[in-house]
């Protein structure tokens, strides 16, 4: 990382991933966000901690199931809802009859019927599955999750080819990536995990990366490479995977 650009790098990496007013001058140029991505889990990281401490507000507020509904909604909302809007994105345009079909569905502004389950779906079975933790477990997991979340378009975008490598954002971001970034984030974000809680913290950030690595295959097989809305499909994915093994390990703990 040049460390001329670090702060630049940073506050281009804030403002993509979050609404977060973060002040400062922000780098440029077509590559300028696949050069940020270094900062990507560190901010998922932050807006992980910032969750952690708002739930503990809300819980003490609210029932669990709300407290729940209202700590989900306010993680939406703080990322702007783009990775939600990449998923459902991939989920219509999966349908399409060929790539060309596929990838004019997604370019398409308006949410089809896939997307919209998806986005039903994804977003009730997070509110579930964090309504459900315990109050220890339920903190570590929303500091795991976003971070989680981040690391993996950072491992996607090293693994698959971009299927529009000469024009849009994911593109641009593939062929700027630093192909180390993902690896040496996720080896991190394991030995973060079990250092705060051992073993199933470990395996529901290996879970999360695994499922935001599949959905993302299946996005580059079905479209001859990855896009943007590909890779904020799997944030999502890699969000929801950390929030089921936590679930997982709750129940088979019990």
């Amino acid at each position: 990382m040049d460390g001329r650009r670090a702060l630049p790098d940073l506050v281009l990496a804030a403002r993509f991933l979050t609404i977060v007013p973060v002040p400062g001058r922000e780098s440029t140029g077509k590559n300028a966000l696949g050069r940020a991505a270094w900062w990507f889990p560190p901010v998922g990281l932050a807006l992980g901690v910032g969750l952690a401490a708002a739930d503990r507000g809300i819980a003490w507020l609210f029932p669990p199931l709300l407290a729940a509904l209202l700590v989900v909604s306010l993680w939406k909302v703080l990322t702007g809802g783009i990775h939600l809007d990449g998923l459902a994105d991939c989920l219509d345009g999966l349908a399409g009859r060929d790539v060309p079909h596929r990838l004019a569905i997604m370019r398409d502004s308006r949410v089809g019927v896939y997307g919209a389950l998806g986005l039903v779906v994804v977003f009730l079975t997070s509110l579930v599955a964090l309504a459900e933790l315990p109050p220890g477990p339920r903190g570590v997991t929303l500091v795991l999750a976003p971070m989680t979340g981040r690391i993996a378009p950072l491992l996607a975008g090293a693994l698959l080819r971009a299927a529009t490598p000469a024009s849009g954002l994911g593109g641009a971001f593939v062929a700027a990536l630093p192909r180390a970034a993902g690896p040496v984030y996720g080896a991190l974000a394991v030995i973060l995990a079990g250092v705060l809680v051992g073993g199933w913290g470990m395996a529901a950030v290996g879970a999360g990366l695994a499922l935001a690595l599949l959905g993302a295959a299946l996005v580059a097989r079905r479209l001859g490479g990855i896009t943007g809305d590909g890779l904020g499909a799997a944030v999502e994915l890699g969000e929801l995977g950390v929030l089921l093994a936590a679930a997982a390990h709750t129940r088979l703990a019990a």
